[in-house]
């Protein structure tokens, strides 16, 4: 049973885009990497990461529920 989403209707045509929509996006991307604020953030410094945000030494994102889940049950005092 294939239950992926369907890309098309069944009952459309294909149409090709015009040759001139390649062209306006190309004439839109230009206009924009030559704009002002890209020329600016594009000379700004590159911003250097942290890697232990993204990768800390013990290998959990937060330490205290890590040890919380790998810690074995506690039974609660039987009433």
């Amino acid at each position: 049973m294939d239950l992926s989403f369907s890309r098309f209707e069944a009952d459309a045509t294909v149409v090709a885009l015009p040759p001139d929509l390649a062209v306006l996006m190309v004439g839109i991307a230009a206009r924009q990497a030559a704009s002002p604020t890209a020329l600016v953030q594009g000379r700004l410094p590159t911003v250097t990461v942290q890697r232990a945000w993204f990768a800390p030494a013990h290998g959990a994102f937060n330490l205290a529920v890590a040890e919380m889940l790998a810690a074995p049950p506690t039974r609660e005092p039987e009433k």
